[in-house]
């Protein structure tokens, strides 16, 4: 049995540091006496550290299974500047590089390893982890195992079987955002063993945050030039569409802003050369969907600003804690406006398919019989918009009725599933989407209340503070009777701040 003793050694030797950041030394204690573990850390508070420097210790490998290629590739770069060399194994290398990572894997070449969720649909795959030594296994952003959390990737529910076919190994999930009912799903999900929770807090307190009422774009836009000059650093810019980031980018741009746009109808390679313009600085901004962020660990984020309302309090925490990450003051600004929530709510409405539309594309894959690509799907069930016609088969994926092959190719793997079970599934999305709706209601109130905003953030996510006031949000440097008390010209002045 190791001891902490031994941690702090290999701290020192490894990583660096002589000693651990808050809420380290508890996790890293509770994993090498063979506990499984769920970690809620915030953004840049060190969760990688609390499964890199385990294994190094352990004696067998440690598997990290991480949603984004960039996240993967960030963190194993971080370690081979360390002299950590660890492989990482997803659809960015090929086949038989795949094969000679695990081979090395077998002859305990290394110590880490990080996976993409998606390489375990693969038999062949699994079969090759038989032959690991495998001491730790280290679930990271697991809330994308919950069907309640932000972020819900159907992935990852193929984890709880592949620890039950490593017999039972010990687990780590790690997350920056969950609620008590996200943090119990994941328990369930994974099917860990009475597992010890460590929740380091919610608090950042070198972000300022705001919100910022406005119903014109030329304000949103004014503000976002003040921040730019303002703060001696880069900003991310989160808007809701892709042609809002189109929209968003265009306008910043023509008031002089040095600006990169991000969204997934991009080509990979602009998305790439986005990403580097703004990691190098060659730009101030990057204006984004919600698919630019996870994994990207840029210190000098000094501002995040929110154009339009996300669908979550989750989704907004996590995307406003990637500014700060250095330790330094940072600003979290969202533009908040009533009509947001309609596009927040046809995003809603996307998400629910009908029982009709559930039953219409399970029989265009009944009648088609073999794999077949999304376009032919959606030309066979034409009652279906093609938006929706990806929705249902991915909740179709979800609970394993339909298995997603190479080059998007789509299959049944149930046959005869009876109506009545595609009514439950139909059940079950919309009892979904009502979750997502109480959520957005809950992200509507954040928006509108003059409570600390700080406060209400750890309300949510279950974390009682005695503070009143946190003194470093817009509501407590500017408190509603304050506000009113001032003239017209005067709160308006203020409410920009």
């Amino acid at each position: 049995m190791h001891s902490l003793t031994d941690a702090v050694a290999s701290l020192r030797q490894h990583f660096g540091f002589e000693d651990f950041r808050e809420g380290q030394r508890e996790v890293i204690g509770s994993i090498l006496e063979g506990k499984d573990a769920v970690v809620v850390m915030p953004t840049g508070s060190g969760k990688s550290l609390c499964y890199q420097l385990p294994a190094m210790i352990l004696d067998g490998v440690t598997l990290v299974v991480s949603p984004l290629i960039a996240l993967m590739k960030d963190q194993v770069d971080a370690l081979q500047a360390r002299g950590l060399p660890a492989p990482f194994i997803n659809s960015s290398i090929s086949e038989s590089e795949q094969r000679a990572r695990i081979d090395a894997l077998r002859r305990r070449e290394h110590k880490l390893v990080y996976i993409a969720p998606e390489r375990f649909r693969s038999s062949r795959f699994n079969a090759a982890l038989q032959q690991i030594p495998i001491s730790l296994f280290a679930v990271d952003e697991a809330h994308c195992i919950s069907t309640w959390g932000h972020d819900f990737r159907p992935d990852y529910l193929r984890l709880r079987n592949v620890i039950k076919s490593l017999n039972g190994v010990q687990t780590l999930a790690l997350t920056a955002t969950a609620t008590p009912y996200v943090r119990s799903d994941i328990v369930q999900q994974l099917g860990l063993n009475r597992p010890q929770t460590f929740v380091s807090g919610f608090d950042r307190p070198n972000l300022s945050i705001e919100v910022f009422h406005t119903e014109r774009v030329r304000q949103k836009i004014t503000r976002i030039r003040n921040l730019a000059k303002e703060i001696n650093g880069s900003g991310i810019i989160y808007a809701s569409t892709r042609k809002a980031v189109e929209d968003v980018g265009a306008k910043l741009k023509a008031v002089d802003l040095k600006v990169s746009e991000y969204h997934a109808g991009m080509s990979d390679a602009m998305r790439v050369r986005a990403q580097d313009d703004f990691m190098s600085g060659r730009t101030q901004m990057i204006v984004a969907t919600n698919a630019f962020g996870m994994g990207i660990d840029k210190p000098d984020i000094r501002f995040v600003v929110h154009y339009q309302m996300p669908g979550s309090l989750e989704a907004y925490y996590q995307e406003s804690g990637r500014a700060g990450r250095d330790g330094e003051p940072a600003m979290c600004s969202l533009f908040y406006r009533l009509d947001d929530r309609r596009t927040q709510q046809f995003f809603l409405g996307g998400k629910h398919p009908k029982f009709n539309d559930i039953l219409a594309v399970y029989q265009a894959l009944e009648m088609l019989n073999a794999p077949v690509a999304l376009a032919v799907v959606q030309e066979h069930a034409n009652t279906v918009s093609a938006g929706k016609v990806r929705v249902v088969l991915s909740l179709l994926k979800e609970f394993k009725v339909v298995r997603e092959l190479r080059g998007s190719q789509f299959r049944l793997l149930t046959v005869d599933v009876k109506e009545r079970e595609l009514e439950v599934l139909s059940r079950m999305s919309e009892e979904k989407v009502n979750k997502d709706r109480e959520k957005l209601e809950r992200m509507m109130q954040y928006g509108q209340s003059a409570m600390c905003r700080w406060r209400l953030l750890h309300d949510y996510f279950g974390e009682a503070i005695e503070a009143e006031r946190c003194g470093n949000c817009d509501n407590c440097i500017h408190p509603l009777e304050e506000q009113i008390a001032l003239p017209d010209r005067q709160r308006a002045a203020a409410s920009t701040v």
